[in-house]
């Protein structure tokens, strides 16, 4: 049954709502609305200028209404006057195809069709930084490998406590906090779910943890790399596909014992369309200039990036772009911290539903270290060097650009043109110091 927000505001004291969606750039945007508002707002949506936002759109385009979807509502754990609550965008009553819920919803309700309800888990990895981002918060954590640094961990202890209890609150079942490969640098785990949950949890999260270092006089950022010479951010995915959504899943149907590695041949055809449609993927996966210096970094100061950078697959072997660590699912290594929440899962359903429609094959697995020995591999094919490329190769692959729509991929295309634009007209310090004389 929906709930009927004006209700749960009465029942749990929240005064106010943030409606929420996020745009193509990932960027969260809301209106507070009082409670006392939010009857009308639950039916009609809220008003916004899409044009004020990333999505493609002018000042001559009719009013957007973000319409929230009540099963996603949170009630904020440090502010529990105030719930947060995803919306779905529409446009003179219809949805606004480009807007990323609304891309990720679709491609649910088509694979739902073909019988398949993909459940996913993220690896949300973050730096804590001082307030203006030019330093790690902790002046001394600076191990050569400090991942699961226990003291490290500790000095952050209040921060990374405060997170988990919040999603322990939440029934999240969070269920592992760690120091991760960089200094300065933490992963925090939860319970995987249906897609759309999943991905509505990690927009909160991302929202949950910047504002929880700002209380702590810290900043959080999942930007891919920003720290020459660390370890990237990563936003690794986990996926399997069951029988039925939700509570009702019992069977998942990526899981066959007899078959290598225990894949059935459904998930080694998802896994195929992967494989497939990879490198157009990662404009999406991997969607800002910084991106590409995490999967194509020189090796850091720990001895490894942990981020692909060619197209292969292994069993539980982490030097490769997808890893298949037990029967039934598989990870995703090639997203990193930017990916917009609800893209990273709408461009996977893409792929794998194109793999499993065309019986994709993955092609050969290689269970040797990619970082000592990648380049004994021949025939697989390296991952974009640059965003520019990545947005050529998702150009190019047709059939990824009309799965995930023609509205999206048109308006993605653009936005993230104008973006490069604005990167290459930049002069760098670089720049002159090394041409200046020339």
């Amino acid at each position: 049954m929906t709930k009927d927000l004006a209700a749960y505001a009465a029942e749990h004291g929240v005064k106010y709502f943030m409606i929420s969606f996020t745009d193509l750039f990932g960027g969260q945007r809301a209106k507070l609305v009082p409670s006392q508002a939010i009857a009308d707002m639950q039916e009609d949506g809220a008003g916004f200028a899409g044009f004020a936002t990333w999505l493609d759109m002018t000042p001559a385009h009719p009013d957007m209404l973000a319409v929230p979807d009540p099963d996603s509502v949170i009630q904020l754990p440090w502010k529990p006057e105030v719930a947060w609550v995803a919306a779905n965008p529409v446009m003179e009553g219809q949805d606004v195809a480009q807007a990323p819920r609304n891309v990720l919803r679709r491609l649910i309700e088509e694979a739902a069709g073909e019988g398949m309800h993909v459940k996913t888990g993220v690896e949300a990895e973050y730096f804590l930084l001082t307030p203006d981002g030019n330093a790690l918060s902790d002046p001394y954590d600076t191990a050569e490998k400090p991942c699961y640094d226990q003291q490290a961990v500790m000095r952050r202890y209040d921060v990374v406590r405060e997170i988990c209890d919040y999603m322990l609150e939440l029934g999240w079942g969070p269920y592992q906090n760690d120091h991760e490969d960089a200094n300065g640098q933490f992963e925090m785990n939860w319970d995987f779910d249906d897609a759309l949950v999943t991905a509505d949890r990690h927009s909160f999260f991302k929202f949950m943890t910047k504002s929880i270092a700002e209380k702590h006089g810290f900043r959080a950022t999942f930007m891919p790399k920003p720290i020459e010479g660390l370890t990237g951010n990563g936003a690794h995915l986990h996926i399997s596909v069951w029988d039925a959504p939700g509570k009702d899943a019992k069977i998942n149907v990526f899981a066959d014992d007899g078959k290598e590695l225990g894949l059935s041949d459904r998930g080694r055809n998802f896994l195929g369309g992967i494989m497939k449609h990879a490198t157009g993927m990662a404009a999406i996966t991997n969607p800002t200039v910084n991106s590409y210096k995490r999967i194509n970094a020189p090796r850091t100061t720990s001895g490894a990036t942990w981020a692909p950078n060619t197209v292969t697959w292994t069993s539980n072997n982490r030097t490769h772009m997808v890893r298949v660590p037990g029967p039934g699912r598989f990870e995703l290594r090639l997203p990193d911290g930017a990916a917009n929440p609800y893209l990273l899962q709408a461009v996977t359903l893409a792929a794998g539903l194109d793999g499993v429609r065309s019986k994709a094959d993955p092609g050969k697995r290689h269970e040797i270290d990619m970082y000592a020995e990648g380049h004994k591999v021949r025939g697989a094919p390296r991952l974009p060097l640059n965003m520019l490329d990545a947005m050529r190769a998702f150009d190019r692959d047709k059939v990824l650009k009309a799965s995930m729509g023609e509205a999206f991929s048109k308006a993605y295309i653009n936005m993230k043109t104008k973006e490069w634009n604005s990167f290459v007209s930049h002069f760098s310090r670089w720049e002159k110091e090394n041409t200046l004389d020339i």
